[in-house]
């Protein structure tokens, strides 16, 4: 794996790994606000139906001075399930025997009832507008919510299927770029849609972006990233996930009106378009897939930006053909999903981390995304989930350097789960216990996400390195949008949704057993190379005659 041997001499781990990390990690920050977006611009105010007597200053000049808006509300609003004001139903005429103070509820029918044929009135008091009061999406129209929710999770599985295989295709940075204005362009278009359906559009356009962004961030650090710095260079990464969860936190507490907040969180990704043309294509990728001499150019570029002048001169074509001469000669057949799962060696790799990544996406986003469900301050949850990531993804560094990438991976989802099968047993009338359960447990995926960001990595060859890390995020969008539907299992019994919750991650995280460990190891550039580590594990655990005649390869 010689390229290995090449980076270490232009620098695996110097000022030109530093600027790539915060150029490539700072949009990471402001990517994760469009995931955690619509917990608030999509928040459910308080509503009930538009009335006259109350919302109409003709009618309300006809009203007796000594009925305050209290007493109009009583007899304008049938009273609701939980004994508040309905929010979808209205009197077709004012109840006045309902102002008796022996009134009861049977002095009205509903027959005298209608549903909300003027509209809604809101209250603003926690957010001046979202896109629930623009478009009217409760009462018969309250399934709009989640179908947006899951228009923008498509996106993401449409996006990490397409980009993952064009950026093995076509390059790493190039499709970063498009992707970084795309995002752009189709949030910051979101922000003035006239429609519902025009705003979901734009909505999964951003979130097809969004997957390529996350996927070729990774990929880029990875590859330019020496094999002793790996580690730190995807954990940095992925704490760009957590720092996320509390900018969209304090970005939502200032910004209170949905298209101003759209507009926040997008228009940054036009400077991340601008100074991305700045940033290295992976010369890994470029030597693997014959382009030499662009991938010599990166390298020299890369040696002078570490100040390894001595190792830039001396850097030739000829210098690079006889160092990969055994990798250029396997590397350029074209990537293809089918042989993640027709090649020897491959099919089990594919299938764990493929199931581990849904385990992922299925609880995470099943969880986060429902955060009013929790009946807490959402501003102060959605902080906690990025302040409980921090310390449990920095442990995950740790971990992933002492212990190793399947010990790190395989306790990490067993822990998340169990703590989420341990509210099962929590009484719901104590809801900070359950909210620092589910806190918990979200944190310990972060540190799964950690080590599976780099896993997957080391686990595949650079020429379908993207195609499995593409299927990986599929999985995980997959996962995203069947978790919000577990939560339909409620009415079933409330201890269900979070039996399923736990029971996933914890089955996965058992699976990961039977991956091979790959700390310490070069990455695999072919998937001779890949075949070539298993010959190798299954050559070291067999005893005698066998490691010595090895010695003979």
């Amino acid at each position: 794996m010689a390229f290995s041997e090449l980076l270490d001499q232009v620098g695996g781990l110097g000022r030109f790994q530093v600027l790539q990390m915060v150029a490539l990690v700072v949009p990471i920050v402001w990517l994760t606000t469009q995931g955690m977006l619509e917990n608030f611009s999509a928040a459910v105010p308080s509503h009930r139906c538009w009335v006259p007597l109350l919302d109409n200053s003709t009618a309300q000049a006809s009203v007796p001075g000594a009925l305050g808006p209290k007493d109009l509300l009583t007899v304008s609003i049938p009273p609701g399930p939980n004994h508040e004001p309905h929010q979808c139903r209205r009197f077709r005429q004012p109840q006045w025997q309902l102002l008796d103070p022996n009134a009861t509820a049977t002095n009205w029918s509903e027959a005298a009832t209608e549903p909300c044929m003027d509209g809604w009135v809101y209250d603003r008091s926690t957010f001046t507008s979202t896109i629930v009061a623009k478009w009217d999406l409760v009462c018969d129209s309250h399934a709009l919510k989640p179908m947006a929710q899951s228009i923008y999770l498509s996106g993401i599985l449409v996006g990490a299927a397409v980009c993952g295989h064009i950026s093995d295709r076509f390059g790493r940075r190039l499709v970063l770029t498009w992707n970084y204005l795309q995002m752009a362009m189709s949030g910051t278009a979101a922000a003035f849609a006239p429609t519902f359906s025009v705003y979901c559009l734009f909505r999964f356009l951003a979130a097809f972006g969004v997957a390529g962004v996350m996927m070729n961030t990774s990929t880029l650090l990875m590859e330019w990233t020496s094999a002793r710095a790996r580690a730190l260079a995807m954990t940095l990464n992925s704490l760009g996930f957590s720092f996320g969860q509390v900018l969209m936190a304090a970005v939502a507490y200032g910004v209170r009106d949905w298209a101003l907040l759209q507009l926040v969180v997008s228009a940054p990704f036009f400077l991340c378009f601008v100074y991305s043309w700045w940033l290295a294509e992976s010369a890994r990728w470029l030597l693997i897939t014959g382009r030499l001499e662009r991938g010599l150019q990166e390298l020299r570029r890369v040696a002078a930006i570490n100040r390894k002048r001595v190792v830039e001169g001396t850097l030739t074509t000829e210098v690079l053909l006889s160092a990969m001469q055994e990798e250029l000669s396997v590397g350029q057949a074209p990537a293809s999903l089918g042989a993640l799962f027709c090649t020897p060696g491959l099919p089990l790799r594919t299938g764990i981390s493929t199931l581990c990544w849904f385990a992922f996406g299925f609880t995470f986003y099943g969880l986060a995304l429902d955060l009013q469900a929790l009946d807490s301050n959402i501003f102060l949850l959605q902080v906690l989930i990025g302040v409980v990531d921090i310390p449990a993804k920095i442990g995950s560094l740790l971990l992933l350097s002492r212990l190793g990438r399947r010990p790190t991976q395989v306790g990490s989802l067993v822990l998340s789960g169990l703590c989420i099968l341990a509210n099962t047993l929590v009484p719901y009338e104590m809801g900070a216990l359950r909210s620092a359960l589910a806190v918990l447990g979200l944190g310990g995926l972060g540190a799964a996400f950690t080590c599976f960001s780099i896993y997957t990595g080391e686990l595949f060859p650079t020429v379908l390195r993207m195609t499995a890390v593409g299927l990986g995020q599929m999985a995980a969008r997959v996962g995203a949008i069947l978790g919000p539907l577990v939560r339909l299992l409620a009415v079933h019994g409330r201890w269900l949704p979070l039996l399923v919750y736990g029971g996933v991650p914890v089955l996965s995280g058992l699976a990961a057993l039977l991956l091979p460990e790959t700390q310490s190891l070069p990455l695999p550039d072919t998937i001779q190379d890949v075949q070539n580590q298993a010959v190798k594990k299954a050559t070291h655990n067999t005893p005698g005659p066998t490691v010595l005649e090895s010695t003979h390869f």
